[in-house]
């Protein structure tokens, strides 16, 4: 899994907004697309009602799609790599327009990356967003087409609260395509709790014998989803 997790801040930190023009997102608008900057495009969406007002929010991810920035790849997997910046956008409902509460450039991955050239797009397979029960989840999975039989997903889960949408839980799970031993670990922030799940296996119900060990931890503070980079991600996954 360190291996993934490596892979996981190289790519955020070496081109993840590497660009310089970050286009200029409104504070209001009528509807979805005045927060649409010229270029861009909507790839994942999800709507509910995320600070429980009874109106429907919306939760974006948008990517710039400057030709430019699909490049030749020389190395191996595809032929072209897709380095196009996205961007998170937390939008909610007010009478008569949407209004912006959270903007993240900083933690969301591009398609494909110039150091990990094998890596699949970690958005394609998880739908990337999602609002349940009130809860903002980001699931992002990293696997490679060549060099590791490793899967990891990562999910991360927001609420809106103290008028902040803060990081209350982080899971992740991984296993391995060839033997398919799996691990999953699931951290509460709101309880300072997390469990540690090992010995489990996908492919064989005899080995399939998973241990759950539960644990109590120090954390100074909830992270807010605008302050949330490949920085603090680091620091998650190695809890």
């Amino acid at each position: 899994m360190k291996h993934i997790i490596i892979i996981l801040f190289s790519l955020i930190s070496v081109h993840l907004y590497a660009q310089t023009d970050h286009p200029q997102i409104p504070k209001t608008g009528a509807n979805i697309n005045a927060f649409i900057p010229k270029g861009w495009k909507v790839i994942y969406q999800a709507k509910g009602d995320l600070n429980k007002d009874n109106l429907p929010d919306q939760a974006i991810i948008i990517q710039n799609t400057n030709p430019k920035n699909v490049i030749k790849n020389d190395r191996m997997g595809g032929e072209k790599l897709n380095v196009n910046p996205r961007m998170l956008l937390v939008l909610f409902k007010i009478p008569g327009q949407y209004q912006l509460q959270v903007q993240n450039t900083k933690f969301i991955p591009t398609e494909n990356d110039t150091v990990s050239t094998c890596l699949a797009d970690p958005l394609q397979e998880t739908g990337a967003i999602a609002i349940r029960n009130g809860a903002l989840i980001l699931s992002y999975q990293y696997w490679l087409s060549c060099g590791s039989y490793e899967v990891s997903n990562f999910d991360y889960t927001f609420r809106f609260q103290n008028q902040k949408m803060e990081l209350i839980g982080f899971d992740i799970g991984s296993y391995s395509r060839s033997s398919g031993e799996e691990t999953i670990t699931s951290i509460n922030f709101s309880t300072r709790k997390k469990s540690e799940t090992s010995g489990g296996n996908m492919f064989s119900d005899k080995t399939n014998k998973p241990k759950t060990v539960w644990k109590k931890f120090n954390w100074s503070r909830l992270l807010t989803l605008d302050e949330m980079t490949e920085e603090f991600a680091q620091k998650l996954s190695e809890m």
